[in-house]
C-alpha cells in the first residue's frame, strides 16, 4: 500500500495494512470531499520515528512468530491465536467509538444504526473478513515452514497481487515504471527461492514448498480481499472503526468454525489456550494492534518512507535471522532480496502524477 503527500491520496490496501487504508479512505468531517490545498509540514524527527515504528512492525511480528512456532516445548494452537487476535481488535475499536461518542448512550446507538440495521452491509464485509482469518491461518503456516528472511521476502509478492486485482477491480492505471518494478519484484522472489537449502536450528520439521504455496496463496488472498475492501469503502459513510468492528467481530465468528473444523479435537483435549506464554500473547498483540499502529503513524510518512521502511524491516529480518535462527545468506537471496528492495522503492517512488479513478482527496 501507499500514501502520497501531494495533493491526492492513492492508495493500494495490503492485508497486513486493512485498517491504514480504512483510516486514509474515512470521509472528512463536514463532508467536505474537495481538493487539498497541501499538507502542513511535518517535523523531521516525527517522520524517522515513524520510519522506526513501520520497520519494527514490518519485522518483528514475523521474527516473533517464527520463534513461537520452531522452539521446544507444547505448541499452541495457531487458529485460537488467530481468534484473540480477532478479538482484540474488535474490542479496541469498540473502546474508541466509544470514547469518540462520549456516552454509553451514543455509542449504543451509532452500533444499532450502523450495524445492527445495516445486516447487507455486514454481508458484504463478511467476504475480506473470511479471506482475512483464513490468510492469517496460512500466514502460520508459512512462517513455519520458511524462515524468517525467506518469508519476508517472498510475502512482497502482495504488491504484486494487490496491484493486479486493482487494476482489474478498481481500474486503477500504474506508471510503466510500476510495472516495470513488478516484474523485478517476481524475479527477486523467484531468485530467493532458487537459493540452496540450508538447514536451520529449529526443533519442529519443515517444508519449505509447503510455505511456499502458503505464501503465494495468502498473497493473492491479501491482494483480493484488500482490494475488494477497498471497493466497499468507497462512498460509505461508516467510520474506519465500525469497520474493524464489523470485520473483528465476523473474524471471531468465522475463526471459531474454522477452528473447530481444524483443530476441534485438539482444543477440546488440551483447552483454547494451551501452549499459551507471554510471547504468544505478545504475537497476538502484534498481529491486533499493528495495523492500527501503522494507521496512527503512517500519516507523518510518504511513500518513499513506506517502501525505505520495509526495505529496512527484511535487512532486519535478515541479519536477526543469521544470529537468531542460523541462516545462512547465500548469493542467491542477498540478489533477490536486493532485487526485492529496489522493487519496492521503485513501486512507491513513481506513481501516477495525474488524477485516477477512485482517487481520494481529503481536507488535512
Amino acid at each position: 500500500m501507499s500514501t502520497s503527500d501531494k495533493d491526492t491520496e492513492q492508495f493500494v490496501i495490503v492485508a497486513s495494512e486493512k485498517e491504514l487504508v480504512a483510516d486514509m479512505n474515512r470521509k472528512p468531517s463536514g463532508g467536505d470531499s474537495g481538493p487539498t490545498e497541501g499538507p502542513p509540514k511535518t517535523p523531521a524527527s516525527l517522520k524517522y520515528v515513524s520510519l522506526v515504528l513501520l520497520t519494527l512492525q514490518n519485522a518483528l511480528l514475523i521474527l516473533v512468530m517464527r520463534y513461537v512456532r520452531t522452539r521446544e516445548g507444547e505448541m499452541f494452537v495457531a487458529t485460537s491465536a488467530v481468534i484473540m487476535s480477532e478479538m482484540f481488535k474488535f474490542l479496541t475499536c469498540m473502546v474508541i467509538i466509544l470514547v469518540q461518542e462520549g456516552s454509553v448512550k451514543g455509542w449504543l446507538n451509532l452500533l444499532y444504526q450502523d450495524i445492527i440495521m445495516e445486516p447487507l452491509d455486514c454481508l458484504k464485509v463478511s467476504v475480506p473478513s473470511l479471506i482475512y482469518v483464513l490468510q492469517n491461518n496460512l500466514l502460520y503456516v508459512a512462517v513455519s515452514n520458511l524462515d524468517a528472511a525467506t518469508y519476508q521476502v517472498t510475502y512482497q509478492l502482495k504488491i504484486l497481487t494487490t496491484a493486479i486485482f486493482s487494476v482489474l477491480m478498481l481500474k486503477k492505471v500504474l506508471s510503466p515504471l510500476q510495472w516495470v518494478s513488478l516484474v523485478i519484484l517476481f524475479i527477486g522472489v523467484a531468485i530467493v527461492q532458487m537459493q540452496p537449502e540450508a538447514k536451520a536450528a529449529v526443533s519442529t520439521e519443515q517444508s519449505p514448498v509447503k510455505g511456499l504455496i502458503a505464501v503465494i496463496i495468502s498473497c493473492f488472498m491479501s491482494g483480493f480481499a484488500g482490494v475488494y475492501f477497498e471497493k466497499i469503502l468507497k462512498g460509505t459513510r461508516q467510520s474506519v472503526w465500525l469497520r474493524n468492528i464489523q470485520l473483528g467481530f465476523l473474524g471471531v465468528i468465522i475463526g471459531a468454525i474454522t477452528m473447530m473444523a481444524k483443530d476441534g479435537n485438539t482444543v477440546r483435549e488440551k483447552g483454547f489456550f494451551n501452549g499459551y506464554d507471554g510471547v504468544v500473547w505478545f504475537v497476538v498483540c502484534l498481529q491486533s494492534f499493528g495495523g492500527l499502529l501503522v494507521a496512527m503513524v503512517v500519516k507523518y510518512a510518504d511513500n518513499i518512507l513506506k517502501g525505505f521502511a520495509t526495505s529496512a524491516a527484511i535487512i532486519l529480518s535478515c541479519v536477526a535471522s543469521v544470529y537468531f535462527f542460523e541462516f545462512q545468506i547465500s548469493l542467491q537471496f542477498t540478489v533477490g532480496a536486493a532485487l526485492v528492495m529496489t522493487a519496492l522503492y521503485t513501486y512507491s517512488k513513481f506513481v501516477p502524477t495525474a488524477p485516477l479513478p477512485y482517487t481520494v482527496t481529503r481536507k488535512v
